[in-house]
């Protein structure tokens, strides 16, 4: 159950990075209120999940999750260009998580 609340709390660590640039800089009422709300629920998640999961492979599956889907998302929502490198850079964010959860599941 760690686990789940870990990988949605690094989802909502993505809403609220793209709430946050939404947010023009806190000038914008809404955007600024879901930064709010999601960043409490993803760290609430986080801490939750750090209960019974080993701090360092949490932690670094928390950003890499919360970083590969935020990247991605801000393609398509805020049209950042894409690259070779980026989708590299990507690919291997995503293997990092996956070598953490491996790494934790072997002992």
């Amino acid at each position: 159950m760690a686990w789940i609340v870990l990988v949605l709390s690094g989802v909502l660590e993505a809403g609220w990075a793209l709430s946050l640039k939404a947010s023009d800089g806190f000038t914008k009422l809404w955007p600024s209120v879901l930064f709010v709300v999601l960043l409490v629920a993803s760290m609430g998640g986080l801490a939750w999940a750090l209960k019974t999961l080993p701090v360092g492979v949490a932690y670094g599956v928390w950003v890499g999750i919360g970083a590969a889907v935020t990247a991605v998302l801000a393609i398509f929502v805020f049209h950042e260009p894409v690259s070779v490198l980026k989708i590299v850079s990507l690919l291997l964010i995503i293997a990092g998580v996956v070598g953490l959860n491996l790494s934790s599941s072997a002992h």
